[in-house]
Parts: structure tokens; C-alpha cells; sequence
């Protein structure tokens, strides 16, 4: 199945690249238009030392964490969240008659390989943040378990935001919520938001282990919410529990589907 899935993104990168300048300015604007978010922090921290109690570097490599992650899933299956399209299109069919996986077809289809761009911007200013800080290898091995982690959490969110559009078929932007809206949740200290607010994205959606807990292990931080140590190293067993999670919602959209018109 990973075979045809990287045939598929292959077979829409060759027809992008049919058009080498297009691609290589839908690749640089991707990496321009990411590279905002990065301005507003910076026009943050210069009216401002700190924010929230954590110093500029700090908030770079929080969002820079988060970033990677969301990008990373943002270019790969991001897709999933055209169910509803292809549902009131009636092409949703064709996915399922086919000897392959329709989350594999969907999460490939019209995969747009320029979304690099963003990915590259996301790690260098992940990149910087950590050599800005000086963070030592006796902590450092935690970066890439948390963008792994990241990237488990933020496609399982996709998954299921794909799923709850077999109910939603006209209401695709209510279930983005739960993926870019998570994107721009993470992007800062969870610290800037209330109690309740962390509480829900720690113990109901798992939000807080993409960069928030592991981070503060990172930056050797005390959580100001008070959250005992040990939460820092459940982000895998949390990213674990919400995929099995989302394969089971993802396997009851498709049980429930009734072709086109349902």
C-alpha cells in the first residue's frame, strides 16, 4: 500500500513538474506565505521580551516543532478533507471500487508537491530555535519523538475530520477546525490560554503533546498549569491512542456511506 501511495504522489508531482516555472513559484510563495506567521511573532517580541514567560527563541521552537508536524501532514494527506467534494461529486465511488485503500487514494489525491516550500521554512526555523538555545543532547533526543508525535496526532485529525464529512458533506470548513485550527492553536505557549481551554487539548484532544508538554521537557520548563512530570513523555501513547481512534471513526464513515446522494 505505501508503494502505490508514493506512485500516486509521484504521478501528480510529474505533472506539476511539467510546468517548472509554475512549480518553482508555487513552491517559493508556499515558503513566503508560511514565513508570515514567523513575522507576527517577531512584530510580538519587538514590542515585548517575552511572551507569556517564554523568550522569543523559545516560542520559535514551539512553533517550529508544531509546524514541522502540521506541514508535514498538511502536504501528505491533507487531501482527506475533500470527502464531501468527491461525495456530492458522485466520484467518491471510483476510490472505493479500486484494489487499493481509499484512504491511500484519497489522502494522495491532487497532491501538490510545491507545499515543500513550507515544510523547508518550518525546519529552518525549527533548526534555528534549537541552535539559538543551545539545547544539549541529553534533551534534544526528544525533538524528533515530539515531531513524530506531531505528525501522528495532525493526520489522525485529518482522518477523522475526513470521516465526520460523510455526515457533514456540506459543512467541510466546520471539520477543519480540528486540523488548522489546531495548526494555529499550537503555534504558540499554551500558557497565553486559559486553564480550561489546555485542559481540553491535554486530556480530551491530545493538542498539547504535539509540542507543548514535550517542549517544556526540551527547555527544561516547570508546565505554570501544573501538570505532573511524567505527562511530557505520553505524546506517543496519546498519538497512538487517538489513530486507533481515528481508523475506527474513518471505518464507520465509510460503513454508513450509501453511495452518491446519501
Amino acid at each position: 500500500m505505501a508503494r502505490t501511495y508514493f506512485l500516486l504522489l509521484w504521478t501528480w508531482t510529474r505533472a506539476a513538474a511539467a510546468y517548472p516555472v509554475s512549480f518553482a513559484m508555487m513552491t517559493v510563495l508556499g515558503f513566503a506565505i508560511a514565513a508570515i506567521d514567523v513575522a507576527v511573532i517577531l512584530i510580538i517580541f519587538a514590542n515585548t521580551t517575552t511572551l507569556a514567560g517564554f523568550s522569543r527563541e523559545e516560542v520559535l521552537f514551539l512553533y517550529g516543532a508544531a509546524n514541522l508536524a502540521f506541514t508535514i501532514c498538511d502536504t501528505f494527506v491533507s487531501n482527506l478533507d475533500r470527502v464531501s467534494t468527491h461525495i456530492k461529486a458522485g466520484t467518491l465511488d471510483t476510490f472505493l471500487i479500486r484494489p487499493v485503500g481509499a484512504w491511500i487514494q484519497l489522502a494522495a489525491d491532487r497532491f501538490m508537491a510545491t507545499r515543500i516550500g513550507r515544510i523547508l521554512q518550518a525546519g529552518l526555523v525549527l533548526g534555528y530555535a534549537v541552535s539559538a538555545l543551545g539545547i544539549g543532547w541529553e534533551r534534544a533526543w526528544m525533538i524528533p519523538v515530539m515531531v513524530l508525535t506531531g505528525i501522528v496526532i495532525f493526520a489522525s485529525l485529518w482522518t477523522i475530520a475526513g470521516a465526520l464529512q460523510f455526515l457533514l458533506t456540506d459543512a467541510p470548513e466546520v471539520v477543519n477546525t480540528l486540523t488548522y485550527g489546531g495548526s494555529q492553536l499550537t503555534q504558540y505557549p499554551f500558557s497565553v490560554y486559559t486553564r480550561d481551554l489546555v485542559k481540553g487539548v491535554t486530556y480530551v484532544l491530545p493538542l498539547a503533546f504535539v509540542n507543548w508538554q514535550p517542549g517544556l521537557y526540551v527547555l527544561d520548563r516547570a508546565d505554570p498549569f501544573g501538570t505532573p512530570g511524567f505527562m511530557r513523555f505520553l505524546g506517543p501513547a496519546a498519538a497512538l491512542v487517538l489513530a486507533l481512534s481515528a481508523a475506527l471513526v474513518w471505518r464507520q464513515g465509510l460503513r454508513h456511506y450509501r453511495s452518491t446522494g446519501s
